[in-house]
């Protein structure tokens, strides 16, 4: 998934071909659960090692239908940019880890709480580390967001590792993705061009000890495990080229619809157990989010407004 700290910059203004790439990558993170569920029976490792593999040649076409192979070529030669890559390709690839486990394990209500909490992380992370000063409705949207935490951990008997793992390899990633000076398509292709020597070196050594689903268990599990690239790598490149065209404040909302249809998903589709404790939780997690998106909007309103009187008149 991806939130709003990994667009590419400020929109002026928003593009209503921005608005439908933007959606629709949002409306396919949401129903990836159900391909999650399809493939459950394979172990988490070997759905993100192929994840990883089938990834690379579809980005690798989209790079070149794009013409910035260039760019690729001057990041391989750049130790830093190597290294920061291999850096954001490491937490993308624990991120993916965690989700493709929870969801074959029944937990994918976690999943949607950890992606709810994200943004609110990420002002979090913004403070700690840019030293960026929270607003007071940033304040106490964090501090909600705490309180689930610590109501579903108490109730437990521990943290909610699902979710707290979601969080903090996205928000990692995502911060860190911000410091890669390259392009989100390059960047993507960069990350799993990486990740594929492990992860190729790591499918080989499944098949060749029998305990892989390539070809051993059944042409559907192959096709299962090609259409990894497929749903990994699409959304991803068509989200990058639909945040281009919008501002912050939108992409800061729409991002909150892959986990609230997770969340129905898990719900009503997969029938998990959403008991008192949780309920309680999520009001939390829902009051913090219209806390928060309340504050971004109107921070991004006034920024408009200023914008505009600033203006020359003509």
């Amino acid at each position: 998934m991806a939130d709003a700290n990994s667009s590419s910059g400020p929109q002026t203004g928003d593009s209503p071909r921005g608005f439908a790439f933007a959606l629709t990558a949002y409306v396919l993170w949401g129903f990836l659960p159900f391909f999650m569920k399809a493939v459950a029976h394979i172990p988490a490792s070997e759905v993100v090692a192929h994840r990883i593999v089938w990834s690379v040649p579809l980005a690798g076409l989209v790079l070149i239908w794009l013409g910035r192979t260039g760019d690729i070529k001057t990041a391989l030669r750049s130790p830093r940019m190597l290294a920061m890559a291999t850096l954001t390709a490491t937490l993308i690839t624990v991120n993916w880890g965690i989700y493709v486990w929870a969801i074959g394990a029944g937990r994918t209500i976690e999943t949607a709480l950890g992606y709810y909490i994200n943004p609110l992380f990420s002002i979090f992370l913004g403070a700690v580390l840019l030293k960026e000063k929270p607003n007071p409705a940033q304040m106490v949207a964090i501090g909600l967001a705490a309180c689930a935490v610590a109501i579903l951990a108490f109730d437990a008997g521990g943290l909610p590792w699902v979710s707290l793992g979601l969080c903090l390899s996205w928000g990692f990633y995502a911060f860190f993705r911000k410091t890669l000076p390259i392009g989100p398509n390059q960047g993507f292709f960069l990350e799993v061009l990486l990740l594929s020597v492990p992860a190729t070196g790591y499918i080989i050594w499944l098949e060749s000890t029998g305990q892989g689903h390539f070809g051993d268990t059944g042409m559907t599990d192959v096709l299962w495990l090609l259409a990894t690239g497929v749903i990994t790598a699409i959304p991803l490149m068509i989200y990058a080229n639909g945040a281009k065209l919008l501002r912050l404040s939108t992409i800061g909302i729409m991002q909150y619809i892959a986990p609230t249809m997770i969340f129905i998903i898990a719900v009503f589709v997969f029938g998990e157990p959403f008991g008192t404790t949780k309920m309680i939780a999520f009001v939390l997690i829902w009051a913090a989010l219209f806390l928060y998106s309340g504050a971004m909007l109107r921070s991004a309103r006034a920024r408009r407004v200023a914008a505009t009187e600033l203006k020359p008149a003509e």
